[in-house]
């Protein structure tokens, strides 16, 4: 159990990945529910603000959204949405252009909106947009710890050495947590975070003069429990606490409990 402290502030991860569809916002809100039952104040926030998708994971109809915070028509808590697996979420509008591009105005209410979540969270679960877009790098910037999700599809992994890439040269990131999803053996996802490290010391490290560090820190393997969870709009975590996709993302939650949450509380 977290400790609670008024003047400890939160863990604040960002979940991202160099494309799309490898089932980002699926192991953010499973993410958050397996941390939650550990006893820790768990918040996902949808920063992907242009093209959000946290809701539809998990059959939430918002009456508001940060959208609405932004433009002075809500407050923070009004927005915050209880979850039936235990964590809180704070959704973005979807279809918004004014949100695709980081503005001046939109930095500023992502900093503000930080800054008042702090306090009241043990850890900030950031479901970033996929890409290398700027409003997608600010989000991540915001986070002390990287998880990028990919999948052994050979487009998600390089994608993922893309975004590697970036944010080594622009955020001067020395570790990143690597989450390997949709693996069919066991033993697969360390490999292939073996593999791109191997490449990044030899193309990215010397040219940049810098040691970065991929952490292999778990698998999802692939699992039909998933798909229907998807299909049905559940969490995993509720509907198969016991297939083997539910129970790898909760070692997942122990192992970031034990490296990076507890540690920090």
């Amino acid at each position: 159990m977290t400790k609670q402290n008024s003047k400890a502030v939160a863990k604040v991860m960002a979940i991202t990945s160099g494309k799309g569809g490898v089932g980002k916002t699926f192991v953010s809100s499973n993410l958050a529910a397996a941390i939650a039952k550990r006893g820790h104040r768990v918040l996902v926030m949808d920063a992907d603000l242009g093209l959000a998708n946290l809701d539809v994971v998990l059959n939430l109809y918002p009456k508001l959204t940060l959208h609405d915070v932004f433009m002075g028509k809500a407050q923070l808590q009004e927005c915050i949405i209880k979850t039936p697996g235990g964590f809180d979420v704070l959704l973005a509008g979807s279809g918004l252009v004014e949100y695709s591009r980081l503005t001046s105005g939109v930095r500023d209410d992502f900093l503000r909106i930080m800054e008042a979540l702090h306090p009241l969270y043990d850890v900030i679960l950031l479901d970033t947009g996929a890409g290398i877009s700027d409003v997608v790098l600010f989000a991540v910037s915001l986070a002390s710890e990287v998880l990028l999700v990919a999948t052994p599809e050979p487009t998600s992994l390089t994608d993922a050495y893309a975004t590697i890439k970036v944010l080594t040269s622009q955020q001067k990131r020395q570790q990143i947590r690597m989450i390997i999803n949709q693996t069919a053996r066991l033993g697969d996802g360390r490999a292939i975070t073996v593999q791109l490290q191997q490449v990044l010391d030899r193309f990215v490290s010397k040219a940049q003069g810098v040691n970065i560090k991929l952490v292999h820190t778990g698998d999802i393997p692939s699992d039909p429990s998933v798909k229907m969870a998807i299909m049905r709009r559940q969490l995993l975590m509720l509907n198969t606490p016991g297939c083997p996709a539910a129970l790898a993302i909760s070692q997942l939650a122990l192992k970031l409990d034990e490296a990076v949450i507890s540690r920090s509380a």
